[in-house]
């Protein structure tokens, strides 16, 4: 397998030319296809197909619409192999395969897998599944209690099923996995929990459990091997563990629930690695490594090549579980692989993919914990007075929240049309008081009390447009609350993303102008597809279902639960007044 390059020219300038790598994918899957989570291996959710353009989205119209009978927060997205689109729901994880060859796109088969309910209540921030992913035959995904399961994409029957996660110890299984050549990469959740966050590679074939490489502990349990393991800035043995006061690297979290990313050329997986635990930071000094991380490691056996902490001693729960997009950028003259990532922190970074060297990092939010991250050291420069820990109160205004400047569940596009990021953001600070806490497996490890209120922008959130090779944003649309769904970009010069209020948005990729927008019943957290119908048409979908995080922030707006009286939280009181609980699949087209 290799990359293949595909260039255009930026704004009819001549003298530049802006590329992107994309990944071949491990099935032979047409433009038309959407075969794995982020379209491609390079994470960059972008699609050839063109007939919808900035110039006829506007005739854009609803043309089906499905149930999926469950109220949570539909995040991941739909798959679409050989004419069948594929839809995985929140718990309890039913997997639909719908005929598209048909009037009504009828139902092919329905596989509903028995899951341990107790998931429920050990998930973190809502009992949200994101997505499915294609291979030789399978779709493969996670079920909420820790178990992975492969079914025959043709007859709805079970291949295999392997349990890779424990409730018992506060892990769930939320992520949707990567099939890399005969590997299925899993991760867990638990950041919350005190986990000991790790990655697996499975059997495609059969299942079976191949190598467990840790996030965190000794470069033994990590995979980090001699000779193999060669960051760029940190170089000492068993930092996974050092950096951690005694052995409390045990319990200290570094879960992945995100998204991965693939290079075949450099055989390497990328991943990000969430929150160290607890939430207060005076219980665990050191950089705690490798927390708030990215991770690459070869596929095959799961040896760690090279890791980088964009947040050393996260005081903030900062996870990097966001999404790595692979692309070659030119970078002061030079055309450089890299890795782009906009970390919850706040901060944009681009990155030798290669080395884990760090090129540039630039805010594209509102920041005020740190004012810069050192190219030098790679460090983020500190504003003690943000820094927060039992001891310290309740440390006030700190940009941003929690939730992030973008949230790791709401993945970005990357269009080669127009050499930019498209990133779904929000405008938000909090207050944060730590506070001190015990470890007890498979309970709430926090500590943590953290209200939000808005940012200097009178809206809560915009979708932008962003250059991550000079670290400039490009234009922006702003919306009343966070904006929590993941991008598209397409050849056609449109993007699309959804809004927490219920609206699905098309825009122009250039100019930042809304070109189209539809009323899609309940706020959208999940991530737009496209695909080609087999009749030759493009079509776009996307899932309603308000959910994820906002299940806990919103109140009152599961109306067939009487006693959900709770009070909206005090930064977005009237979104409830804008949307319900939903579980809907909708296609459109011109």
């Amino acid at each position: 397998m290799a990359f293949s390059m595909r260039c255009r020219l930026s704004s009819g300038v001549l003298s530049l030319f802006l590329c992107v790598s994309a990944a071949v994918p491990a099935v032979a899957q047409g433009a038309g296809d959407w075969t794995m989570p982020s379209k491609d291996y390079a994470a960059t959710r972008f699609s050839e197909l063109a007939q919808i353009t900035s110039a006829n989205a506007r005739s854009l119209r609803p043309v089906w619409t499905f149930s999926t009978g469950t109220l949570g927060g539909h995040e991941g997205q739909p798959l679409v192999v050989h004419n069948t689109m594929y839809v995985v729901t929140p718990y309890p994880n039913v997997l639909y395969a719908f005929d598209l060859t048909k009037d009504g796109y009828p139902l092919k088969w329905k596989y509903r897998p028995p899951v341990d309910q107790n998931s429920l209540g050990i998930a973190c921030c809502d009992a949200v599944n994101r997505g499915a992913v294609y291979g030789e035959g399978k779709i493969v995904y996670n079920l909420l209690d820790g178990h992975t399961v492969a079914i025959d994409a043709a007859t709805g029957k079970e291949v295999w099923k392997t349990k890779i996660a424990d409730i018992a110890h506060g892990e769930t299984t939320p992520m949707a996995p990567l099939i890399v050549k005969d590997r299925v990469l899993v991760g867990a959740s638990g950041g919350e929990f005190g986990i000991l966050g790790w990655v697996k590679g499975l059997d495609l074939a059969t299942g079976k459990v191949v190598w467990t490489g840790t996030n965190i502990g000794p470069d033994s349990l990590m995979l980090a091997k001699p000779g193999t393991f060669k960051p760029f800035y940190d170089k000492a043995a068993n930092l996974g563990a050092t950096t951690w006061p005694g052995d409390t690297w045990k319990h200290g979290g570094a879960p992945v629930w995100g998204w991965m990313s693939y290079d075949p050329d450099l055989d390497l997986v990328y991943y990000g690695v969430g929150n160290p635990g607890p939430y207060n930071a005076e219980q665990r000094a050191g950089d705690n490594k490798w927390t708030a991380s990215v991770l690459a490691r070869h596929p095959g056996d799961g040896s760690l090549v090279w890791a980088y902490q964009f947040t050393p001693h996260d005081s903030w729960d900062f996870d990097a579980a966001a999404e790595m997009v692979l692309v070659d950028l030119t970078i002061k003259g030079k055309v450089r692989k890299v890795l782009v990532h906009f970390d919850k922190n706040g901060f944009e970074y681009t990155m030798d993919r290669a080395t884990g060297e760090l090129l540039l990092a630039e805010p594209y939010v509102h920041v005020n914990w740190a004012s810069r991250v050192d190219l030098a050291t790679a460090r983020p420069v500190l504003d003690s007075a943000k820094l927060t820990g039992a001891s310290k109160g309740n440390v006030k205004d700190i940009c941003p929240t929690l939730e992030g400047g973008k949230s790791p569940a709401s993945p970005v596009a990357y269009s080669p049309r127009t050499g930019l990021f498209y990133a779904s953001t929000n405008s938000m600070c909090m207050d944060y008081e730590a506070a001190q806490t015990a470890h007890l497996e498979g309970t709430p490890f926090m500590g943590i009390n953290s209200p939000y209120h808005a940012g200097s922008d009178k809206n809560l959130g915009a979708f932008i447009a962003w250059d991550a090779a000079t670290g400039t944003r490009r234009w922006s649309i702003p919306e009343k609350f966070p904006v929590w769904s993941g991008s598209l970009a397409t050849q056609g010069n449109v993007v699309f993303y959804g809004t927490l209020d219920g609206w699905f948005k098309a825009a122009n990729a250039t100019t930042g102008v809304v070109l189209w927008k539809f009323k899609v019943g309940s706020g959208v957290v999940g991530n737009p597809i496209t695909f080609r119908g087999p009749d030759g048409k493009q079509y776009v979908a996307i899932y309603a279902g308000i959910g994820g995080d906002w299940l806990l922030l919103s109140g009152d707006y599961k109306s067939d639960d009487p006693a959900d009286v709770r009070d909206p939280a005090d930064f977005a009181r009237d979104l409830a007044r804008h949307t319900s609980q939903g579980g809907i699949v909708w296609i459109f087209a011109r």
